[in-house]
C-alpha cells in the first residue's frame, strides 16, 4: 500500500497518463466526481491532486469546463537575429520571426510619454523619473498571448525621431527607422531572468497558476550612448530562446533547437 497521500497518488497517476498520451494537449480530464469514483477518494482529495497539476502548469481549470491538459506549442525565438538589420526582414522583427515560423502574428500598441522606472533610468544613464517615450506592445502568436514588450526611449530622441511618439506601429520596425536617421544600434546588452507573473501579467498573457514568465531586458547602444531599453515578458510555458555566437559551421541543421 502506498504511503503517499491520496491526493498525491491522484496527481502522479494523471501525470503518468498525460506523459503516455492517454490525455493529450487540449483534452478534457474526467470530472471530479468521475475521478472520485475511480480513486475511491473524496472530491476534496481529488481537487487537491488536480490543483497540484495546475500548479505545475500541466493542466488548466475553467469555470464550467472542468480541467484541461495544457497545449504547449512552443515558439522558438532566435535572439541573435532579432532586430539584427544584417538579416532579411519584412516589417518589424516580431512579424518577420513569427511569419517565418509559419505562424500568424498579431499585436496591439500603446504609446505614451511617461516617467522612466528606476530600472530603465539606470540602464539609459538618465535620472530616475526622467521623461521617456514608452511604446508598449501586446503580442500574439496564432491568437494566443505570446508576450508583452515595453520599450523606453530617452527624451532627446523625440525631436530626432518624431515617429517614435506616434500611435500605432512603425512599419519597418523602430530599429530600422532609427538607423535610417543615422541613429544606428551597433550593440546591445541582454539580461534574462525568470519569476512568477504579477496579476497584470497573468491577465494579459492568460497565464494559469504555476507558470512563470521569462523576462528579457535588452539595452541598445549607438556608438556614443544607450538609445533604448526594452523589456519583453514571455509566457514561460510557450517560449524558448536561443543565441547564435561564433562559427557554427560544424552544427547540423537537424540538431535540436
Amino acid at each position: 500500500m502506498s504511503k503517499q497521500p491520496k491526493y498525491q497518488q491522484v496527481a502522479d497517476t494523471l501525470r503518468r497518463e498525460m506523459a503516455k498520451g492517454t490525455y493529450g494537449p487540449g483534452d478534457r480530464l474526467p470530472s471530479e466526481s468521475e475521478l472520485s469514483a475511480r480513486f475511491e477518494a473524496s472530491r476534496n482529495t481529488v481537487r487537491a491532486g488536480l490543483n497540484q497539476l495546475v500548479s505545475e502548469g500541466l493542466i488548466s481549470s475553467s469555470q464550467g469546463l472542468g480541467y484541461m491538459v495544457r497545449k504547449h506549442e512552443v515558439f522558438e525565438l532566435n535572439a541573435s537575429k532579432f532586430e539584427n538589420l544584417s538579416f532579411p526582414q519584412v516589417g518589424d522583427a516580431y512579424n518577420t520571426n513569427v511569419t517565418d515560423a509559419g505562424r500568424r502574428p498579431h499585436q496591439t500598441f500603446r504609446v505614451e510619454l511617461t516617467a522612466m522606472p528606476e530600472y530603465v533610468a539606470k540602464r539609459l544613464q538618465a535620472e530616475a523619473g526622467a521623461v521617456s517615450v514608452l511604446r508598449f506592445c501586446h503580442r500574439y502568436v496564432d491568437d494566443v498571448p505570446w508576450s508583452t514588450q515595453a520599450t523606453y526611449y530617452p527624451q532627446w530622441l523625440m525631436q530626432e525621431a518624431p515617429r517614435l511618439t506616434e500611435p500605432g506601429d512603425v512599419a519597418e520596425g523602430t530599429t530600422r527607422y532609427l538607423a535610417g536617421l543615422g541613429i544606428e544600434q551597433i550593440g546591445y546588452f541582454d539580461e534574462i531572468a525568470t519569476r512568477m507573473p504579477t496579476p497584470e501579467e497573468a491577465r494579459l498573457l492568460e497565464i494559469g497558476a504555476g507558470v512563470p514568465v521569462l523576462l528579457w531586458t535588452r539595452v541598445g547602444y549607438s556608438a556614443s550612448r544607450p538609445i533604448r531599453c526594452t523589456r519583453t515578458t514571455f509566457r514561460g510555458d510557450l517560449n524558448r530562446m536561443n543565441y547564435e555566437i561564433g562559427d557554427l559551421s560544424a552544427r547540423r541543421e537537424n540538431e535540436p533547437q
